[in-house]
């Protein structure tokens, strides 16, 4: 079973981001299930979050035999033109990137929404992780930062520093040159489980994949890789609002087909 979140963004002026749903699938047994998690519940309470008109209740199962479509049109289509360009920008190999790989690198924003899709965080058996995904916050930066980001090339390593106050979320991650220029922020719903590896600096490092130069959109410019180890005893994406609401039940799903 592979797993996928779904993020959402509140309007202005807080923007604040909440994981909202979990999605998990397994392609070659025609097997997809989505469920609202308990930060959907909380984005209701604080910022009057409704339900999506895909999944329009928040206390419902949803499942198909093939990837939902709110998913499925995240992903650029491959018999456009550009389809081959767009693989690469991912570090992708063409023809073998399936949609959820390509989904879990993109990130699958649109312009028409305030959604995000992200994968789940594994923790291997020794407490390592590694996971990539595109730099946010590419233009906000200043014009030195995007000089900067000029050079950059595969396999350069970046630094990863903690930021106290942003002034959009107070606390960010940011990722640096080794020269001090930032060229970008991790996703903010990654802070709250990096913040935990970052008590030891030590434990994580950071490196440039893919640099994407004009024409590519500031969101596409720069991919990158972070690993790193988790504390002993931490699990990632463990607190409330990464649980489904429905957590007995879609247990119970897991275990049926599973068997």
């Amino acid at each position: 079973m592979r797993s996928l979140y779904l993020a959402w963004e509140s309007p202005q002026p807080r923007r604040a981001w909440y994981p909202i749903g979990l999605l998990l699938a397994d392609p070659p047994k025609h097997l997809y299930q989505f469920a609202y998690t308990k930060g959907a519940q909380i984005a209701s309470k604080e910022v009057g979050l409704k339900p999506l008109d895909a999944f329009p209740d928040f206390k419902k199962f949803y499942e198909s035999a093939e990837l939902f479509p709110l998913f499925q049109n995240r992903i650029l289509s491959p018999g456009r033109e550009d389809f081959r360009e767009y693989i690469d920008q991912l570090a992708l190999t063409p023809g073998n990137a399936d949609p959820l790989e390509i989904l879990a690198v993109s990130g699958g924003e649109r312009q028409t929404d305030s959604l995000e899709v992200f994968p789940k965080i594994e923790k291997h058996k020794d407490g390592s992780f590694k996971c990539r995904f595109l730099l946010h916050g590419g233009r906000l930066l200043n014009s030195a930062a995007i000089e900067r980001v000029h050079p950059l090339k595969e396999g350069d390593e970046l630094q990863v520093s903690v930021e106290l106050n942003n002034p959009a979320t107070t606390l960010a991650i940011q990722l640096q040159t080794r020269d001090y220029h930032v060229v970008g922020w991790t996703p903010r719903y990654l802070v709250r489980d990096l913040i935990k590896v970052l008590e030891d600096p030590a434990h994580i490092t950071a490196k440039v994949v893919k640099v994407n130069p004009s024409p590519a959109p500031s969101r596409m410019r720069i991919l990158v890789e972070l690993e790193g180890h988790w504390p002993q005893n931490y699990e990632p994406m463990s607190s409330p609002e990464f649980q489904p609401i429905i957590k007995s039940l879609f247990s119970q799903w897991r275990s049926q087909k599973l068997s």
